[in-house]
Parts: C-alpha cells; sequence; structure tokens
C-alpha cells in the first residue's frame, strides 16, 4: 500500500513539472511572438520617420509606405528621389532613437539604371560598417525606393528573451534532477525493504534451532550425570548463557527491523529520575564484577518517558561503557539543569572513540573497526536502538571524547518536551494525586 502511495505521489509530482515546463515553454513562444511583433512595429515607426525626413514633410500616400515582405525585410516606398548618403545618416538616427540595436543592412532601387545600389552593412556595436553584401530583389511596381534587411533579428529577439530561455532551462534542470532523486529514493526503499526482509527471514529462521537448543540444554541441565560432573555443569552452562545472548540479540534485530516500519509505540509516565537509575545499575553490577557506577542525580527530579525503552537506553549506554574498557569500568551519571532542560551525561573511562567515527556511532549496523571490537560480539545495532528512542522523545543525544580516556554521552531533555520535576514538593503532590485515582 505505501509503495502504491509512493508512486501516485511521484507521478503527480511528475506530471506538474511536465505541466509546468510546458506552460513556461508556451510562455516563451508567447513573449517571443510579442518581442518580434513589437520590433516590426518598432522598425515600421521608425521607417516612417526616415520616409518623413526624405520627402521633406511633403510626402503623400494612400497607403503606407513601408512593407514588411519577409520576417526581416523591409520595402520602403518614396516619391522623389535620394542620396544613398543622406538614407543611411537618417537610418541610424532613427534607428538609434528607437533602440533599434541589432545589424542591418540596405539597399536603394535606381530607376536609371534599374539596378540595386547597396549600402553598408551596418554593425550594432562598431562605429565603422563593413563591405558585406545581401541581395535584394527588385520590385517592379516601385520607382522610388529603398530596401532594409536585419540578418540577426532571430539572435537579437531571442538575447533580449533570455531571462525566460534561463528559467526554461532551470526548470528542465529541476526536472531531471527531479527524476534522478526519485529514481534514488525508489531503489533506496527497494533496498531497505531487501534488507528488511532478509532479517526478518534470517531471525526468523534462526529462533526455530535456537529454542530446541535451549530447551535440550535446560532439559540437559537437570539431568543427574551432568549434576554430579563440575566439567559438564560448565560445558552446559555454557550453551545455555550463549544461547540466551543469541537470543538477545535476535530479538535486538527483530525489534529494529519492526521499529522500522512501523516505528516506536511510546507509552509515557512519570519516571522519578534517581531510583530508576539506581534500579538499573545494580542490575548491570550484579552482571559484571569490578565495575564503578557513581551516581550524582538530584532525588527531586523525574521525567516523563517510556520506561521501557528508557530503561534499555541507559543500558545500552551502560554496557557499551563497561564492554569497550581495557581497566576495571569507571563509569559516572550526573545531571544537571539550565533555562532549556535537563541534561544526563554518561561519563566512562573506556578507549574512546576516534573523531572521525563519532558521526556514524549511531548508524545502523556501524561498529568502529578496532581490535577490541573484533574481540566483542554485537551487529552494531545497540545504539542506532538508542538514537532512535530519543528521537522519537523529541530529546537529543551527543558524544564527545574526555580529555583523559573514555568518552561522555549526554541525553537533553527540554522543557517543552520533558516534564521535570523541579520540587519534591511537586512530585509528592503529583504522587498523592495517582493514588487517589
Amino acid at each position: 500500500m505505501e509503495i502504491k502511495k509512493l508512486n501516485i505521489i511521484i507521478t503527480l509530482g511528475f506530471i506538474a513539472i511536465i505541466g509546468i515546463l510546458i506552460a513556461q515553454l508556451l510562455w516563451t513562444r508567447q513573449a517571443y511572438n510579442l518581442e518580434d511583433k513589437k520590433f516590426n512595429q518598432t522598425v515600421n515607426i521608425a521607417l516612417l520617420e526616415v520616409v518623413e525626413k526624405l520627402s521633406g514633410g511633403k510626402a503623400a500616400f494612400n497607403e503606407s509606405p513601408v512593407q514588411n515582405i519577409s520576417n526581416d525585410y523591409y520595402v520602403v516606398n518614396l516619391n522623389n528621389e535620394f542620396h544613398p548618403a543622406v538614407l543611411e545618416h537618417y537610418l541610424k538616427t532613427e534607428f538609434n532613437h528607437f533602440q533599434i540595436n541589432t545589424d542591418y543592412v540596405y539597399a536603394l532601387y535606381n530607376c536609371h539604371s534599374d539596378k540595386m545600389i547597396y549600402g553598408k552593412y551596418v554593425l550594432k556595436n562598431q562605429e565603422d560598417s563593413e563591405n558585406r553584401i545581401i541581395k535584394f530583389p527588385k520590385h517592379k511596381n516601385l520607382v522610388y525606393y529603398f530596401s532594409i534587411r536585419f540578418p540577426e533579428k532571430t539572435t537579437y529577439l531571442i538575447s533580449s528573451l533570455r531571462f525566460w530561455y534561463l528559467l526554461t532551462f532551470a526548470l528542465i534542470i529541476i526536472l531531471l534532477v527531479y527524476v534522478y532523486s526519485i529514481y534514488t529514493i525508489i531503489q533506496q526503499k527497494k533496498f531497505s525493504e531487501l534488507q528488511r526482509d532478509f532479517i526478518n527471514n534470517m531471525t526468523h529462521e534462526f529462533k526455530t534451532p535456537l529454542s530446541s537448543i535451549l530447551l535440550a540444554s535446560e532439559a540437559l541441565t537437570n539431568q543427574d550425570t551432568i549434576k554430579v560432573n563440575p566439567k559438564l555443569q560448565t560445558y552446559t552452562s555454557i550453551i545455555t548463557d550463549q544461547s540466551h545472548k543469541l537470543n538477545n540479540h535476535i530479538e535486538k534485530i527483530l525489534n529494529i527491523a519492526r521499529n522500522d516500519a512501523s516505528g516506536l509505540s511510546l507509552k509515557l509516565q512519570k519516571i522519578v529520575l534517581l531510583p530508576f537509575i539506581q534500579e538499573i545499575t545494580n542490575t548491570v553490577k550484579q552482571k559484571n564484577d569490578n565495575i564503578s557506577i557513581q551516581i550524582e542525580v538530584e532525588h527531586t527530579i523525574a521525567v516523563l518517558a517510556d520506561e521501557f525503552h528508557f530503561a534499555n537506553v541507559i543500558y545500552n549506554i551502560l554496557d557499551n561503557s563497561i564492554k569497550y574498557c581495557k581497566t576495571e569500568p569507571s563509569i559516572i551519571i550526573s545531571s544537571f539543569k539550565d533555562s532549556k532542560g535537563l541534561y544526563l551525561k554518561f561519563k566512562d573511562n573506556g578507549m574512546g572513540i576516534p573523531s572521525k567515527n563519532i558521526p556514524y556511532i549511531f548508524d545502523k549496523f556501524y561498529r568502529v573497526n578496532t581490535k577490541k571490537s573484533d574481540e566483542i560480539n554485537g551487529f552494531g545495532l545497540g545504539l542506532f536502538y538508542v538514537k532512535k528512542v530519543v528521537q522519537q522523545h523529541n530529546w537529543k543525544i551527543s558524544v564527545e571524547n574526555n580529555t583523559d580516556t573514555g568518552i561522555i554521552i549526554t541525553l537533553f531533555l527540554p522543557f517543552k518536551k520533558t516534564t521535570i520535576c523541579k520540587s519534591w514538593k511537586n512530585l509528592k503532590s503529583y504522587t498523592q494525586k495517582m493514588i487517589k485515582r
């Protein structure tokens, strides 16, 4: 269903951009036609002024003396003779006055010799003109006339509409980028779905034989032969412990895949921070010998969070601090507040993280490539899960290296998104209300 919705959105977006592009092309074509019409009108007015000056203001015509024979070719009829130099002077004067800034060439008809006398090729950007000759046809019905042609008219009109063409080009680029982006998104989505399906299938296939191993190992542990043999007890306990560890890894992978598809379901409730953290640290200490955990958290602070996921966040952070420590682990959990919110810090004495790897440690399946990492089992999902829970709570998490050794992981719980009790009195009042309910 999601794929269908995505395809519909992509199709509608593609149709919209194509429609905008077609509309832009039509507007550009219309703008070109309007510019061409404006140019023709301006040229006609300028040539009429030339006729007026060549005739001394005495010319009288039954119809307009200016005829637009083709797109860039004009014929101007007169009732008397005129000199080519005078014609060129008036053409330059009127074209400059009407801002007709493009190249042109002219010729006049000599009725005595029945030939066209060609003038200069007048360039827009140069004072001197070229001696280029462009052939002009003779008109049998006219006696005194001159012709003028604009060979660069199309280029001139296009240059005057460069903004429209740049906009059209930009839209084409946007369309290409859109198509490429959509193609990349589809490919990434397909890859993500294949990855998730593979993980789900793989973990489910592992669950069945693993359950059989756990049942068999538990049954084996209860046998009298095993109970009287310490060595066999050690072997069966190893099998059981490692099976439980593998089962936990599989459950973690399944939860990540499930959460990727539907998102985490949070059940927010008030949590008194100090006893909550103490309970988790006690559990961690039972499983790990020679570990020091110091808690510096105010006993009056309470937060609004999902108890299960928040506990997993703290446990994962502590577990990483223990696993990636070469000496006896020492962890300090502290908190402080400012005007923005509550900061919960986890400082350890581990091996630290290279600065270049810190931006990637929350990525799925990412593990820092070190000798210690190779010795520790894991899939690189712990911190990915932590980041996801933090984001679902609208919190923030950051990591930095200590000046000496280890890292500091900071959870930021903003006041706007998190309820933090500022006094024991408020917490006590809240607890009493909950009991009455």
